[in-house]
């Protein structure tokens, strides 16, 4: 759920209605989802009663076999109770008892029948169709949660159309039951005019008709050649080929092929393999509600339930009346509808003696976790009527949801139970929605008589102001006395600007209440007398308080972001000042021992856009050259501090005559004891020998130097090194390689080769691509290989110290 933020209190606005009307919205799309849910809860109801009549079954036992059939048949749970509504038979003795449920196991339930035996009265599962992986499941789904929804055979139809013609590019669809005659009666039909369905309204028992012989063989129809099929077959149509080609499928309801679903086309050509099996999957799930339309024989409830069912058919309210059926247990589990009146529609819209017979939970499975079902139970048992309260309820009415008030009431009658639903007129749902809105809005009417000094509150405005209604009405002069102090003047003048001189009022306040303090607006106007003096105010307190917290909350959060980003903003400016001070760049490569040496550094691209990368190069007094690049964990001020301890003492303490192995380890014991004992940072040091031509380095925790020479690019084999600040008792070693003429070097930070997402493996290829292929004579330069390797969008800081030996015509 989310919240709206708070509109001002503005003077004659009304600016919460928009946040009311969002409420409403989103009230109704949540009674649509449940209305949903409960329907398709009525499905699985009935099926798991069908199979508990059937198998004398527990209603968990009934339910995980219909979940083992779901799985073998890879369908939903949903598709396979409707086809299992379709496909179940009922038998002689199948239903439960009066009062009694079928025992498991097939023994016999108290006071009634032997139950059948389990074994036998299992239908056998229905075997998946050949071509199983090709239906496609998810719209199979969609249309078995669609069809709960289906209240008529017309509902049916135009939903089998919608479904259908996107998926095999149906134009039509009609559906026919076989009469006891033999012929054919249309059920319904959707993409026929309304003179055509008429003309085929009813079919004779003679031959030549595709539907009737799709169910005389109980095998589908393909229709998909006109002339040819035109010498077999009485095509449906004002004109034959209006319909190009057609499929008759038998579908199956209560053990015998009784409806016969009709799908036609005006594209010719044939239904390819994958079409034809997801049409017979199609036919085997409408066998469900299909068997609910077909007419059946109405159960034999004996003389005097029929008379009862006579006097329920004269009743002009909704009432059904219950035979309670007992559980294993004793417990009562559910009721049988004996009788129902017209008045009375369950989930599926059915009513009257379409509900006779059903389970109470089968037809209104939502009442199972309300106080109407307890209701009843402690009806039936202490005799004692049972009045609920005011509840919303969607029902399908003749072929519509509407969203209706009802009461209920429970009453005893001999062994069983009468309930019946009083629907709330306009004027009493039109009180309910105002009260809704007031408890939703958190406000509330007031009136105040100015001739006699009565008022009037809604329950909710002396709930806003904290007040028990037995003190009564606060009179609108002492109104203003309620608010804070540095708030009754601004309350005062408005009540006064009101009652003088009937002015409307738009003003909030604050009061103090026992939960602290509570921010509320007060809209109001006055009714003038004839004269035009004012002798009534209407009008309405709103609690604020909540969407006044939310404001108050974000104006100190903008604050502090404010004042974050401006130490930030001062912190970025003195890091990349000191930055520059520190780490001086040179405008053009310089010349060291012999060597060309070429520096780049680039900073991140987010956060303070300074970190610790660095480097060093400077000739020895000696006439060595020192190379060192090195990377401090973090960004900002500490960083750039690290990095300066690190790149002045590294200098100095080579210069002073220590070995690059004995200076990692004393930057690594200096590093330990700074101010920051976490910090952490990689190094790789080198000295080259003009004399010698030899380069000896070591490294900590560092990515191996590259080397190319005659355009072969291969890392150096790291010494072994540890990271600095990572232990006090570190191991650090040299190796050593020899620089030929043309030769180039790259010492570098990890910025340049590692991406988000990506192995530093890769990042190493692909900087060895880039830099290899330039040969020896003409070596890429920095700018360009740094512009093949770095991503433009998001990267870390980048140090690159590029080392190049001229050839020996260069010299």
């Amino acid at each position: 759920m989310t919240s709206e933020p708070a509109l001002p209190a503005e003077s004659g606005g009304v600016p919460d209605m928009a946040a009311l009307t969002r409420v409403v919205a989103l009230q109704r799309a949540e009674m649509d989802r449940l209305q949903e849910l409960a329907a398709a809860s009525a499905v699985l109801e009935r099926a798991k009663g069908a199979l508990m009549a059937q198998r004398g079954c527990s209603p968990d036992a009934a339910q995980a076999e219909l979940q083992r059939r779901a799985k073998a048949g890879l369908r939903s749970l949903l598709e396979e109770c409707w086809i299992t509504l379709g496909t179940l038979v009922c038998t002689p003795g199948s239903e439960p008892a009066p009062g009694s449920e079928p025992a498991p196991g097939g023994e016999p339930a108290p006071g009634g029948e032997p139950a059948p035996d389990p074994v036998q009265a299992v239908t056998p599962d229905p075997a998946p169709p050949p071509f199983a992986d090709e239906v496609d499941a998810t719209a199979l789904g969609l249309l078995s949660r669609a069809l709960v929804r289906v209240g008529t055979p017309q509902d049916l139809a135009h939903r089998l159309l919608d479904h259908l013609a996107s998926d095999v590019g149906a134009d039509a669809v009609m559906i026919y039951a076989r009469t006891p005659g033999g012929g054919l009666e249309l059920l319904a039909h959707a993409g026929v005019d309304a003179p055509l369905a008429d003309q085929w309204s009813r079919v004779p028992p003679v031959s030549g008709i595709a539907a009737l012989d799709a169910l005389r063989a109980d095998e589908p129809r393909w229709l998909e050649d006109p002339a040819k099929d035109a010498e077999q077959y009485l095509l449906i149509g004002d004109q034959p080929r209006r319909w190009r080609s057609r499929a008759w499928l038998p579908v199956t309801t209560g053990g015998s092929a009784d409806v016969a679903l009709g799908i036609l086309r005006r594209s010719p050509g044939p239904f390819t393999a994958r079409v034809r099996e997801h049409l017979l999957a199609v036919a085997q799930l409408c066998a469900g509600p299909l068997r609910t339309f077909v007419a059946r024989k109405p159960p034999d409830l004996g003389a005097v339930a029929d008379a009862v069912q006579t006097v329920f058919d004269r009743l002009p309210v909704a009432a059904v009346l219950l035979a309670p059926l007992a559980s294993d247990g004793g417990r009562v589990a559910d009721f049988r509808v004996d009788a129902a009146t017209g008045g009375a529609f369950d989930a599926l819209g059915r009513s009257g003696r379409d509900l006779v017979g059903l389970r109470f939970l089968e037809c209104w499975p939502e009442i199972a976790d309300e106080p109407l079902w307890e209701g009843c139970l402690r009806a039936l048992s202490t005799e004692e009527p049972y009045e609920s309260e005011p509840f919303a309820r969607q029902q399908l009415v003749a072929g519509s949801s509407e969203l209706a008030t009802y009461t209920a009431r429970a009453a005893r009658l001999g062994d069983g139970l009468v309930v019946s639903w009083v629907r709330h007129d306009p004027s009493d749902r039109q009180e309910q929605r105002l009260a809704d809105v007031q408890r939703l809005g958190n406000l509330g009417w007031a009136n105040w008589n100015l001739v006699t000094g009565e008022g009037n509150w809604s329950s909710q405005v002396f709930a806003i102001f904290d007040r028990d209604p037995a003190l009564g009405v606060v009179p609108l002069h002492a109104l203003p006395g309620l608010g804070l102090a540095e708030d009754v003047p601004v309350l005062a003048r408005a009540v006064g600007e009101l009652v003088r001189r009937g002015r409307p009022c738009d003003v909030p306040f604050r009061i103090v209440t026992q939960d602290g303090v509570r921010h509320l607006r007060m809209v109001a106007e006055a009714m003038p007398d004839t004269q035009g003096a004012p002798v009534e105010v209407h009008g309405f307190v709103q609690d604020l308080t909540v969407q006044r917290n939310a404001e108050l909350a974000l104006v100190a959060s903008e604050r502090a972001m404010l004042t974050q980003h401006g130490v930030l903003q001062a912190e970025r400016t003195v890091a990349a000042r000191l930055q520059d001070a520190l780490l001086p760049l040179p405008e053009q490569p310089v010349e060291l021992a012999g060597l060309r040496v070429d520096i780049a550094y680039l900073p991140a691209q987010a956060g303070l856009n300074v970190g610790g990368d660095w480097f060093s190069a400077i000739e020895l007094p000696d006439g060595d050259a020192l190379f060192v690049v090195g990377d401090v964990a973090g960004h900002g001020m500490g960083a750039v501090a690290a990095m300066a301890l690190l790149r002045f003492t590294a200098k100095g303490m080579i210069i002073t005559g220590s070995s690059l192995t004995g200076a990692l380890s004393r930057l690594n014991a200096l590093l330990l004891h700074s101010r920051d004992p976490h910090c952490s940072a990689t190094m790789v040091m080198a000295r080259y020998s003009p004399r010698e031509h030899r380069l000896v380095w070591a490294q900590a925790g560092h990515p191996p130097p590259l080397l190319v020479r005659d355009g072969e690019a291969r890392y150096l084999e790291r010494p072994f090194g540890m990271l600095l600040g990572a232990t006090d008792a570190p191991r650090y070693e040299e190796a050593a390689v020899d620089l030929r003429p043309g030769d180039r070097l790259l010492l570098y930070t990890d910025g340049l080769v590692e991406r988000p997402g990506e192995s530093i493996d890769r990042g190493l290829e692909r900087l060895a691509d880039a830099a290899g292929p330039s040969g020896a004579g003409a070596p890429a330069p920095l700018e360009r290989l740094l512009g093949a390797l770095l991503d433009p969008e998001s990267r870390d800081d980048v140090c690159v110290c590029d080392i190049q030996v001229p050839l020996d015509g260069e010299r």
